[in-house]
């Protein structure tokens, strides 16, 4: 997960402070950024959020990083 790993960097995130953020072990969080384990829907959804891009960028569907627009609730 290239795209993950240049994300977390480019935001000044360290693998232990995303851990915090969404609420996973930094273990966890270690393997899906080698790309040795996948992430479950509602993670995928805390990345994008906390890293400012969209689901799609971060599952290599599309080469836009910039989020689509948000719905407000």
């Amino acid at each position: 997960m290239n795209r993950l790993l240049e994300l977390r960097k480019a935001n000044n995130l360290t693998q232990q402070q995303i851990e915090i953020k969404i609420g996973i072990d930094q273990s966890r969080y270690s393997k899906i950024e080698r790309g040795q384990s996948y992430f479950t829907l509602e993670e995928c959804k805390r990345l994008a959020v906390l890293l400012g891009t969209s689901m799609d960028y971060l599952n290599g569907l599309t080469d836009e990083k910039s989020p689509y627009p948000r719905k407000i609730e």
